[in-house]
């Protein structure tokens, strides 16, 4: 792990000062709502102890007096053996930790039963089962308690900071909170900020503490692309979600853990956004964070993988934690099994199926890993670090399979609109004052999948229309990459177990790939002599969205229209003439990269049109976005764009209702919402690039970033 900076804050109250204004508080100052929580859960747990000795078979801890001992024992083991549970499951990693989750609880009842008694007539399965009675029951009181179990959550962390507060050297000096809030388009939130739906950011925008704008991602609209230029201050080098690198001869996936590091590695200049004392939490990219937690580029540094794990363990071994958990994850399997079949009934379109894969990923980001990601931010804020980076991918992985508008893509939005709230109130007792930012990466637009639209995917019409075999991915998995960033970020080289969670990881990645994740696999099985190979060529297709990559294999240069003309004379025109695409992107030898329409082509590098332009109804951006992306070296040899209809509705090359990638409809359209006491932009932001200037501006006016500044000013005096 990288040092931190000079102004690192301490971690050990033994530091300086608290800043004026937040007088630091002590472990043993009680509130009444303490008392109340206290209170709760001991009556939770009586009750759940005494029904367990009702029901469940050898376990008898013998009427309601002991049942009492029994749940005050059940306090106190758990106050001594908690954190060693805690210790112990960093040690085991991600199994470990959901081991100790499960039966920690138990053995602490187990222990408390003994100790009541005097003897150990309890079995370890019936002081499991008497566990998860207590938790459900105490779960129960709690929610009725705090309407809403965000409260005792929020509650956890507050009495995290009057128990252990920590203190910085440089309290004169803001933070900033940057919360990515991922896919979320700007119409949906300006609707949904005039609608009162989203309460939080509602109330800042209404009462003046923040201002919003809308942003305009380049083409691809992606999240390696734009969280690269977010962090980095570059969108160059990415055409998609997944690409092949002709020189290397392989295919890069964002979200496999070797793949972001290596992307990460290609460009960075160490100067990114969060390298000030940053951190960063369930991002692709650290932005060069001497902090990363569940961060994809960052899996080998072993410091990340411990804090990763200890913020996991600590969440499932705490009383909100697991006992939380369980019911969110149950709930949201069947309200996803409720929500699709009753989509189904109604015949509601644009609809994609929905299957399993899909509900144990809605599950897991918005029953654990929402609340796992809002821990490990409140520890960085509580610990006052000078700036945060989080990425909250529950709307966009909804969105995907639900649509923009559904109930539960809002549902999900909500739910990140309560952890605004819940970070709200961690800012107030935080060492220092901290300014919050709500981004989103990008927007997403509706349709109709390709496939079901025109009964075949892209892959298929390129194989029928290049007489050629073809090698696909299709499917989008960035919300499982949020999953993969945790699993990731508890393997390790150093054990076994830890081993096996790495190649776990570099499953779930290259699981999305259907075979197509080495093109020097596929350019091996063409290495032999011409005659052998006659007729044997082969093509890679990806769908990123609504954008479709056309690579043919082997090749080590982007074949121009005039050499696949030669070779595949029908795939071109066919791709044009299909009503499904609004136009393709192809390199010539005269004009280098043309849009081909139906009805005429775009020279983009000098701005001619020969007859009617294939990307007039894209926006003005348009031809300069397409120029870009077409003029990298790691771009396809066809770019292929799917229709817009009438309703502004794309049709994605993935199996997604709401996707992003392409051009057409709201998926270009992203937000940004920021504290009044900053600058605003001039005028709209236009590319993920531009937006990191601006969030550096605000970071050197709250005073970060002095040393890279006195550093630039040396190396051009030097230079001079």
């Amino acid at each position: 792990m990288a040092s931190p900076s000079p102004s690192t804050p301490a971690d050990s109250p033994a530091g300086p000062a608290a800043p004026a204004g937040r007088p630091t508080s002590h472990w043993w100052r009680l509130t009444w709502g303490d008392l109340g929580r206290a209170l709760i859960a001991l009556v939770g747990a009586v009750i759940g102890i005494q029904l367990a000795s009702w029901i469940v078979p050898g376990f008898d801890v013998g009427g309601l007096g002991n049942a009492v001992v029994v749940a005050i024992n059940v306090f106190v083991w758990g106050i001594i053996l908690r954190p060693l549970m805690v210790r112990l499951a960093v040690l085991l990693g991600a199994i470990g930790t959901l081991l100790i989750g499960l039966f920690g609880q138990a053995i602490i009842i187990f222990i408390a039963v003994w100790d009541v008694d005097g003897k150990n007539d309890v079995t370890v399965l019936s002081a499991l089962i008497a566990s998860w009675i207590v938790a459900a029951v105490s779960t129960l009181l709690t929610y009725l308690a705090t309407a809403g179990t965000d409260d005792a959550v929020t509650a956890s962390f507050l009495r995290r900071a009057r128990r252990r507060s920590h203190t910085v050297s440089d309290p004169d000096v803001d933070g900033i909170l940057f919360v990515q809030a991922d896919g979320v388009p700007w119409p949906v939130l300006d609707w949904c900020i005039r609608a009162g739906t989203l309460p939080t950011l509602s109330r800042w925008i209404r009462s003046g503490s923040h201002e919003m704008a809308e942003w305009r991602p380049k083409l691809p609209a992606t999240t390696p692309a734009s969280q690269m230029g977010i962090l980095h201050g570059t969108i160059e080098g990415i055409p998609a979600f997944r690409w092949v690198d002709r020189a290397e001869g392989r295919v890069y996936v964002a979200n496999k853990p070797a793949d972001a590091k290596l992307i990460e590695a290609s460009h960075s200049d160490g100067r990114g956004l969060l390298v000030d004392d940053g951190v960063s939490v369930s991002n692709l990219f650290t932005g060069d964070a001497p902090w990363a937690y569940a961060t994809m580029s960052a899996m080998g540094r072993s410091q990340e993988t411990k804090e990763t794990r200890m913020a996991l363990s600590q969440f499932l071994a705490s009383p909100v934690g697991l006992s939380r958990s369980i019911p969110k994850l149950v709930a949201e399997v069947f309200q996803e099994r409720f929500q699709s079949r009753r989509a189904i009934r109604r015949d509601i379109r644009p609809r994609v199926h929905r299957g399993w894969g899909f509900v144990g990923e809605r599950a897991a980001l918005t029953g654990v890993l929402r609340d796992v990601n809002t821990a490990m931010v409140a520890d960085a804020m509580l610990k006052g670090r000078r700036s945060i980076y989080v990425d909250y991918v529950d709307y966009d992985a909804v969105a995907h399979h639900a649509g923009v508008l559904r109930p539960e893509s809002m549902a999900a939005l909500e739910g990140i609109d309560s952890v605004l709230a819940q970070l709200e109130q961690v800012a107030a007792v935080a060492p220092r004052k901290y300014h919050i930012v709500v981004l989103s990466d990008h927007g997403q637009s509706q349709g109709a999948i390709f496939s079901d639209r025109y009964g075949e995917d892209l892959a298929t019409l390129v194989s029928r229309l290049a007489d050629a075999d073809v090698v696909a991915a299709g499917d989008n998995h960035e919300g499982v990459g949020s999953l993969n960033a945790v699993i990731a970020g508890s393997s390790s080289d150093d054990t076994v177990m830890g081993r096996a969670l790495g190649r776990t990881s570099d499953r779930v990645a290259e699981g999305s790939l259907k075979g197509a994740t080495d093109a020097a696999a596929v350019e091996q099985s063409e290495a032999t002599t011409p005659a052998e190979t006659e007729g044997a060529d082969r093509f890679i297709v990806f769908g990123s969205g609504n954008l479709g990559l056309v690579y043919v294999a082997g090749e080590k240069h982007r074949l121009t229209l005039q050499e696949l003309t030669e070779r595949f004379p029908a795939l071109v025109p066919g791709l044009v003439a299909h009503e499904g695409v609004a136009f393709a992107v192809v390199d010539t030898a005269d004009h280098g990269p043309v849009v081909l329409g139906k009805g005429g082509e775009h020279r983009v590098r000098t701005g001619e049109v020969v007859g009617e332009d294939p990307l007039a109804g894209f926006g003005d951006h348009a031809p300069a976005f397409v120029l870009r992306a077409a003029s990298m070296p790691e771009a396809p040899d066809i770019y292929v764009n799917s229709l817009v209809d009438d309703l502004g509705e794309v049709a994605a090359f993935e199996g997604l209702v709401g996707c992003h990638g392409g051009l057409g409809g709201w998926q270009d359209r992203a937000m940004i919402v920021w504290p009044r006491e900053l600058p605003g932009p001039a005028e709209m932001i236009v590319g993920a690039d531009a937006v990191h200037r601006v969030l550096v501006g605000w970071l050197e006016r709250l005073g970060h970033r002095t040393g890279l500044r006195e550093q630039a000013t040396d190396a051009a005096q030097a230079g001079g």
